[in-house]
């Protein structure tokens, strides 16, 4: 350690600022050293300079696995740059390690010459055994291709808080904000705003929100002072749309939307879920806004929240059911019956790795084909997809109104990439929303509970309104009455207005947004969350001299009436997506097109290499 002179001298010497475009940043240690909070934390920071960003999460699948050990390594990513940023960043360019498991399971992903600073105080005989290294990796020479800053960040953290009062293990609990304070000093970020946030999110516990502020700001100060650090960073400064921004993660985005498309139509809000990762969060999110007229039930199971939630839009409420793949294949049987009743609801299934229990924290598009089919019976659903966090805002108003126009349910799928992943979000004007409109028939001349309008859309009528009682159920209903029939050619007549009703869904979708050359040699045609990887490799490789478009789908049954046409304009067609192709198998069947796939299912989204080294290949 240095003296307070040495301190002093080295504080005093101006230290040289280096300038950058863009920096990628990864936090990782064990699932309790608050990784997920320092990430946050910095990209709260980046985000009040005005730098646009994009951060991925990366949590453990395994519940409290044990400490130190390979498969508890939790990760936060940023990117943040003067320019737009699409991806959070393939590799890191600075790589944060609390401990010996976060070094190993992460150094591959690090830049050749990229930076490590290691958390020398977790580096004991101990975790180097639990991370399966026979020798420290910090001592050894095999990082030598890196720049190596060792730090013993646990020590540094308990000295800093030696007169807290606190326990050894809630000592230990602030060192996240330690390595925080670091890295904001280290790239020119100022402790004020963190500072506030602290205590805001401590608020009931000051104590806590002492210890780690002083946390905060020994690690600023040991970055300051210590002449391991000759060169500090600053991302240059980048020109943002006026407005006001917010911070926002794709399932705050879709709590957002849920409260806008409620306040647009003038319906009140019934969500009916059952806790489960990745779309958790979107429950929580709603709980809290209960005064904007949202009703939040927590179900007993994933059956018990949708049944639930077609009770509350049979009586006349905007109905909402969130889930992630398991969740839907045990709402299958009541997601038929809502087909059945031709009553809108709204699902969002926020993706992850499976079959079964799977890759529960991680990435994955592997729910299309469950989302297209996978009912009993002929049972066509609206399905359309966010690309991004802020996306799910849209998205999830597009759903509801999609759902009230043609009295359907609809499937919103989202993923465990874009729903736990945060970027700047620009407030919108509520004048710009486009209008939701809700119609309860009330007029009971003429009524026929199945008699459609110009969409083939039944009335929507609330239980109790005079003179207009009818029949609800899963039995097969006439075709106007709603009575139930079993007649062979009424059924065929019924499920072939159903499915003409969606399809008639695809008169509503915008034409189809090409970026790039409307004709040539490579279309790359992507769904969900691989639009940002797609659309910084086709400017790559763009400005390499290909020719090459991108074309992102949000509407997935229907798709949308163009693209056909478009597709026949281009030689090649490539389909990047986090499964083993199931949009490439759709478009070769619906529009008999040779589509090449470029699948990935390792829990892990696309790299921007990874989609440009294919275009690479077959331009």
């Amino acid at each position: 350690m240095q003296t307070q002179a040495e301190t002093s001298a080295r504080s005093a010497q101006p230290r040289l600022v280096e300038a950058l475009d863009s920096v990628v940043i990864r936090f990782v240690g064990d699932s309790g050293d608050g990784m997920q909070l320092a990430g946050n934390g910095f990209s709260m920071a980046v985000a009040k300079a005005g730098h646009d960003f994009a951060t991925h999460p990366d949590y453990p699948s395994e519940i409290r696995a044990p400490t130190g050990t390979l498969f508890g390594v939790s990760g936060y990513q940023i990117q943040y740059a003067t320019h737009q940023v699409f991806t959070s960043g393939d590799a890191p360019d600075v790589l944060v390690a609390m401990n010996p498991a976060a070094l190993k399971t992460n150094l591959l992903d690090l830049k050749q010459g990229g930076t490590i600073i290691a958390n020398t105080g977790a580096f004991s005989d101990a975790n180097l055994a639990k991370a399966g290294y026979l020798d420290n990796p910090l001592q050894d020479g095999s990082l030598d291709r890196y720049t190596l800053h060792r730090i013993d960040i646990t020590t540094l953290t308990g000295r800093a808080l030696a007169a807290s009062g606190l326990s050894k293990k809630e000592i230990g609990l602030c060192k996240n904000y330690f390595a925080l304070g670091l890295m904001l000093c280290l790239y020119s970020r100022p402790l004020e705003n963190e500072i506030d946030e602290i205590n805001n999110k401590f608020a009931k516990k000051p104590q806590f929100a002492t210890a780690n502020i002083t946390a905060l700001r020994a690690g600023y100060a040991y970055a300051e002072a210590t002449e391991m650090f000759t060169t500090a960073y600053q991302v240059r400064h980048s020109e943002a749309r006026p407005g006001n921004y917010r911070s926002i993660t794709g399932n705050q985005a879709a709590a957002l939307g849920c409260v806008a498309a409620s306040e647009l139509s003038g319906a009140p809000l019934f969500l009916g879920s059952y806790p489960i990762t990745p779309a958790t969060d979107i429950l929580h999110a709603l709980a809290a806004l209960k005064h904007f007229n949202v009703t939040t039930f927590q179900a007993e199971d994933e059956i018990a929240g949708i049944c639930a939630t077609i009770g509350a839009v049979y009586g006349g409420a905007l109905g909402l059911t969130t889930t992630s793949g398991p969740g839907m294949a045990l709402k299958t049987e009541a997601l038929g019956l809502a087909v059945m009743l031709e009553l809108p609801l709204v699902v969002i299934n926020v993706q992850r790795g499976g079959p079964s229990t799977g890759l529960p924290t991680k990435i994955e598009q592997s729910d299309l084909l469950q989302a297209l089919y996978g009912r009993n019976g002929e049972c066509p659903l609206p399905v359309i997809a966010a690309s991004s966090p802020t996306d799910c805002f849209d998205c999830t108003i597009e759903a509801f109104r999609i759902a009230v126009k043609y009295m359907t349910p609809v499937i919103m799928l989202s993923d465990s990439g874009i729903g736990n992943a945060a970027e700047p979000w620009l407030i919108p004007d509520v004048a710009d929303l486009l209008p939701l409109t809700v119609h309860y028939r009330t007029e009971p001349d003429g009524f026929q509970p199945y008699a459609r309008d110009g969409n083939l859309a039944r009335p929507w009528v609330k239980p109790g309104t005079p003179g207009m009682e009818h029949r609800i159920g899963g039995l097969e209903k006439d075709f106007l009455t709603g009575n139930i029939s079993q007649d062979p050619l009424n059924h065929q007549r019924m499920v072939e207005v159903r499915a003409a009703k969606v399809a008639g869904i695809a008169q509503d979708i915008p034409t189809s947004q090409v970026a790039g050359p409307s004709s040539g040699d490579l279309l790359i045609i992507g769904w969900g969350s691989t639009s940002g990887s797609i659309a910084q490799a086709r400017e790559k490789a763009e400005a390499a001299g290909k020719s090459v478009a991108h074309l992102h789908l949000r509407h997935l049954n229907p798709l949308p009436a163009d693209l056909g046409a478009i597709l026949g304009r281009y030689r090649k067609v490539l389909v990047p997506e986090l499964n083993l192709g199931q949009l490439s198998m759709l478009l070769r069947e619906r529009y008999l097109v040779d589509v090449l796939p470029l699948c990935k299912v390792q829990g892990k989204p696309f790299k921007v290499s990874e989609i440009f080294d294919r275009i690479m290949e077959l331009t």
